[in-house]
């Protein structure tokens, strides 16, 4: 991970640590998105999937690779932002990036990249893929260092000692699936065990449900902020199963449904298309601090 940054929120002015994070190149080199600190952060109400990608050159090998656009949710009034990358220079005319041993290494790692691809695409299902439920995140070469990377409210709970668990390893948010398959992982990584959809024929929303033993999820993958009758729903959910009730979005949520969260306890989390969940609330920080 590269050293955390301070970014500030245009709406609380709150400063938040944020930690770029650092994705591997075809060639095995690291990559790391330059930060154009000088630029004010964007406030990120309308997601729109074919901007939430950068262009990062890796200064190794010269190859131009699509990687998401960083993005830091606040820590005080939930608000998530996308942080302003310097664009890429273009290459002197008659030199191509990276070479011949460039294109090489990227010829076979895309073609890695499809077979991999493919091997997933079989397993899944019209449910969570097995996978998500077996899998047991575990950090690798490049990838987070773990929960306190999420985000500036990732502490334990006071009082509490940390549980001691593997890094987590997140799953590239593109599509809404990818978002299901990221926070069904991260339960699974919190100690919840089993964790899947219902059976049940779900209600016609782009919210989806995910359930374990001990805890009732939803996953909003849509483009606007999570509002009050959300958490209330999940919070109604959580009640009637007698368990524990957690929230995850990928664009933050509204001042009241935060308010509301925070008065019944229920632990909020915002996804970026890094794929790691961020707490943004005190319920959310003691989940990830004593897990399930």
């Amino acid at each position: 991970m590269a050293e955390a940054v301070p970014v500030r929120c245009p709406s609380c002015r709150r400063e938040n640590g944020y930690s770029v994070p650092v994705y591997p190149c075809a060639c095995g080199s690291p990559v790391v998105p330059p930060l154009d600190l000088a630029a004010p952060p964007v406030p990120l109400t309308h997601r729109n999937w074919s901007e939430a990608w950068v262009t990062v050159r890796c200064a190794a090998c010269g190859r131009e690779s699509e990687w998401p656009h960083p993005e830091v949710g606040c820590g005080s009034c939930g608000m998530v932002v996308r942080v302003p990358v310097h664009p890429v220079d273009k290459p002197p005319a008659g030199q191509q990036p990276g070479g011949d041993a460039g294109a090489a290494d990227a010829g076979a790692a895309d073609a890695g990249a499809g077979s991999a691809a493919g091997a997933a695409g079989a397993g899944a299902g019209d449910g969570v893929p097995r996978d998500a439920a077996r899998a047991e995140p575990g950090g690798g070469p490049g990838g987070p260092d773990g929960p306190d990377d999420a985000g500036p409210r990732t502490g334990p709970a006071a009082g509490r000692p940390a549980v001691s668990r593997p890094a987590f390893r997140p799953v590239t948010i593109r599509t809404a699936r990818d978002a299901v398959v990221t926070a069904a992982l991260y339960l699974r990584w919190l100690g919840f065990q089993d964790v899947r959809q219902p059976d049940q024929v779900p209600i016609p929303s782009a919210v989806v449900d995910l359930r374990a033993p001990g805890v009732v999820a939803q996953v909003d993958p849509t483009t606007a902020p999570a509002g009050l009758r959300a958490v209330e729903c999940v919070w109604l959910n959580g009640l009637t199963a007698s368990a524990t009730s957690v929230y995850f979005s990928l664009a933050g949520y509204t001042e009241e449904a935060r308010g509301r969260a925070d008065d019944l306890g229920i632990p909020l989390f915002v996804m970026d298309l890094t794929g790691m969940p961020q707490p943004v609330n005190d319920p959310a920080d003691r989940l990830v601090g004593m897990g399930a």
